[in-house]
């Protein structure tokens, strides 16, 4: 049955686009290729071409595609529970819960489906927590497409379209812990930050910011959220960013990476932090098969050393783009396998170039080249992609 479902998919490129037109609300700017399977940093479209991919799901393929830990975990557990309400116990559950507990270096755990979830269970916890209403955020910062997560984005060609939003956020420069202290007041219930902007241009602040930015609201007795959706599970070349700086938040946010691809959201928070009876919930929430799916990719992680793997492969990748000679390089920036290229123009035609000759990338912030493969790429793909760019 299964081997019929999966024959009658697999259709020529022409008729997918076709019926994606025709059934699939068209709010995407997809690249002119089908993707058919892949497997660690590879991926192979409807025609058989063959991609290094560094986009990885937007850096949520950790992993790399198709891991072997992932599949087996989520075959094993979709023949014993698929799903079941969290009115009941599960024991993988609790399990994954220890193990993000031990791993963030925090205390309680809530369970959600994906990044703008778990920002909007960070926001409506900061709330319930400091009976405080308000909020500072980063410009050029990215949290999400929901209502309470759009509201602390900065982008406005995101927000306009659905506003009036959550009015009480100000917004302050990225980096600049003076601008966070004169921004809060008696009303702020939480400072949210990127350790690392992603969307906004892999964006990597200061030594000594986020530590300042601690001290700060300490002092203010206001809540410090970290967005760690894109930055976590050993992308930066540590478990968290966090990790990298020295600094707790009070509550953390994780997605993309979590479920090895599976989609899954969390939050994590210090012991004296947490939703009381029936203030949240998730139907879907730290359901059996994601929360074995991600127990299967921190295997992966764990085995194959892959945070120590981030930062060896990210510095040998930077090292090799900075050696780029070409003018209209700017900067490369960034931790681990989480790299931004800058240009002096717009990276368009360099993505479309790149997908030509096999290079899947992605544009950020219209002139930043954002780079984040599986953790598993080799050297020798790394040599490739870096090849690719230097010719577009």
């Amino acid at each position: 049955m299964t081997e019929n479902i999966i024959s009658k998919l697999t259709i020529d490129y022409g008729s997918i686009v076709k019926k994606d037109a025709q059934y699939v609300m068209q709010t995407y700017t997809r690249q002119p290729i089908s993707l058919d399977n892949g497997s660690g940093s590879v991926v192979f479209d409807t025609n058989g071409r063959e991609y290094v991919d560094c986009v990885a799901g937007v850096a949520v393929n950790n992993v790399g595609h198709c891991h072997p830990h992932v599949v087996n975990a989520i075959k094993q557990q979709v023949e014993r529970l698929i799903h079941v309400s969290n009115l009941y116990y599960t024991e993988v559950q609790v399990n994954l819960a220890e193990q993000l507990v031990s791993l963030s270096n925090m205390d309680n755990v809530f369970f959600c489906n994906s990044g703008t979830e778990a920002i909007e269970a960070a926001m409506k916890l900061a709330r319930v927590t400091t009976k405080k209403t308000d909020f500072v955020a980063a410009e050029n910062s990215f949290h999400g497409r929901t209502m309470g997560a759009l509201s602390v984005t900065h982008k406005e060609m995101y927000r306009t379209p659905f506003e009036p939003l959550i009015r009480d956020v100000t917004f302050v420069p990225y980096n600049d812990a003076d601008a966070i202290a004169n921004a809060i007041t008696e009303s702020t219930a939480a400072v949210i930050l990127e350790p690392i902007q992603g969307e906004g241009g892999i964006n990597v602040p200061s030594d000594n910011y986020l530590k300042a930015v601690r001290e700060i609201c300490d002092d203010t007795d206001t809540l410090l959220i970290f967005d760690e959706v894109q930055t976590g599970f050993g992308r930066t070349g540590k478990w968290f960013c966090k990790e990298h700086f020295d600094v707790k938040p009070d509550v953390m946010t994780m997605a993309k990476s979590l479920g090895g691809g599976f989609p899954m959201g969390a939050i994590t928070t210090r012991d004296d932090i947490s939703f009381g009876k029936s203030e949240h919930a998730s139907t879907f929430g730290g359901s059996p098969l994601a929360c074995a799916a991600s127990l299967g990719a921190i295997k992966a992680i764990r085995e194959e050393k892959l945070v120590e793997r981030s930062k060896k492969m990210g510095e040998y990748f930077k090292k090799c783009l900075e050696n780029i000679k070409r003018g209209d390089v700017v900067e490369v920036r960034g931790m681990g396998l989480m790299i931004g290229v800058e240009l002096n123009t717009n990276c368009t035609d360099i993505v479309n170039y790149a997908r030509e000759h096999g290079v899947l990338l992605n544009c950020t912030s219209d002139s930043v080249i954002r780079i984040a493969p599986p953790l598993v790429i080799t050297k020798e793909q790394i040599d490739t992609v870096v090849n690719v760019i230097e010719q577009a």
